[in-house]
C-alpha cells in the first residue's frame, strides 16, 4: 500500500505541522483541472484504493510548499456517510460554506490578473482591506478560495 501520509514530520520538534488539509469535491478530475491548469498547483498524490470501492486519495499544493497538501476529496457514500448527511455537505458547498482555502501572495493584483487569464471566474476583485488586498473565488464545487496579500508588520 503506496503511503499517503507525509513523512516529512520533522521528529524531535515541539511544533506540530500542518500537512495536509481537505476539500469537499463534486468530481475530483474536475476540481484536480481547475487547482492545477487554472490556480497553478502541482499533483501531489493520486492514489486509488480497489479495497476501499475505489476510494480515491488525490492531493494537490503549491510547488513553493512541498510540505502542505490540500486533498480534493469527493462526497463519500454508506458507510462514512449515510445520504442525507451527503445532501447537508452539497447545499453547504452549494452555498460556499464548506470550506475555504486562503492562497498567499506578495502581489495580489498581478496573480489576481494571471489567474484571470487561465479563466478563474473571481467573485471578488482585488479590494484595499486593514489587513492587506483581498479578492476571492470559488472553485467549480463551490469552496472560497481567498488570495490575499497581507500588509508588512502584521
Amino acid at each position: 500500500m503506496p503511503n499517503v501520509i507525509p513523512t516529512n514530520h520533522h521528529k524531535g520538534d515541539d511544533m506540530i505541522s500542518i500537512a495536509t488539509t481537505q476539500l469537499w469535491v463534486h468530481d475530483q478530475n474536475e476540481a484536480l483541472e481547475f487547482y492545477t491548469t487554472k490556480v497553478g498547483m502541482e499533483l501531489r498524490q493520486d492514489v486509488s484504493f480497489p479495497e476501499l470501492g475505489g476510494f480515491r486519495w488525490l492531493t494537490v499544493g503549491p510547488a513553493t510548499q512541498p510540505d502542505i497538501s490540500i486533498v480534493l476529496m469527493e462526497i463519500p457514500g454508506p458507510p462514512v456517510m449515510d445520504a442525507e448527511t451527503a445532501e447537508k455537505v452539497r447545499e453547504l458547498m452549494n452555498l460556499g460554506f464548506a470550506g475555504t482555502v486562503f492562497l498567499a501572495t506578495d502581489d495580489c493584483q498581478k496573480d489576481y490578473e494571471t489567474l484571470r487569464g487561465r479563466g478563474v471566474e473571481f467573485t471578488e476583485a482585488p479590494e484595499e482591506r486593514p489587513y492587506g488586498i483581498d479578492a476571492g473565488f470559488r472553485d467549480p464545487s463551490g469552496n472560497n478560495v481567498r488570495l490575499t496579500q497581507v500588509k508588512e508588520g502584521l
